[in-house]
């Protein structure tokens, strides 16, 4: 599916320079992204983590008024990145979208608040950032089950291969959730 039935969800695909060097590109441009994105968004955090081949990460998200919008992208290896809109009203409530993101193809999304979001390696290893808008809070976290048959997520690898933490196996399916009210700002 395209993110263009996703409100709010963008696919940014920087500009790349390429010479007898390498490549140059513009990892972020706070005047690029405000063209591209409609709200305004002022990162407070950025994180990195490095995964080994079949990591899954998710299907994570804070409740409001702690919230987060991300920017995500691979800075090393190949990810398969999910997320799951949980804004109760949404015309793409409860539906996935999946994107192969990679170092090679240098491609970033926009999450909004609003969406559980979860990754899996699929090369050796990747190592993967994350521009936030608001600090995370324990409290206010939660997650979806990675497996939910409701949701159908084609993860690519064998489920042989799954690596997830502890309470990634125990996350409550997507029915059971808690949602957003979903603003069509």
């Amino acid at each position: 599916m395209n993110s263009i039935f996703f409100p709010g969800l963008e696919i940014i695909k920087p500009k790349i320079h390429l010479d007898k060097r390498g490549s140059f590109f513009e990892s972020f441009n706070q005047n690029i992204f405000k063209k591209k994105i409609s709200q305004k968004i002022s990162f407070c955090q950025e994180n990195e983590s490095f995964s080994k081949r079949g990591v899954i990460r998710g299907l994570h998200y804070q409740l409001p008024p702690f919230a987060q919008s991300k920017l995500v992208r691979v800075i090393y290896g190949k990810v398969l990145d999910v997320v799951v809109d949980i804004r109760k009203g949404s015309p793409s409530f409860g539906k996935c979208f999946s994107k192969e993101l990679s170092s090679e193809n240098k491609i970033q999304l926009f999450i909004p608040k609003g969406f559980a979001h979860g990754y899996i390696t699929l090369s050796d290893f990747s190592i993967f950032s994350y521009k936030v808008d608001n600090y995370y809070n324990e409290k206010s976290e939660r997650g979806i089950l990675y497996n939910d048959s409701s949701l159908n997520i084609d993860w690519k690898l064998n489920k042989k291969e799954f690596i997830l933490s502890e309470k990634d196996h125990y996350n409550p399916i997507f029915s059971k959730a808690e949602y957003f009210i979903f603003k069509n700002d």
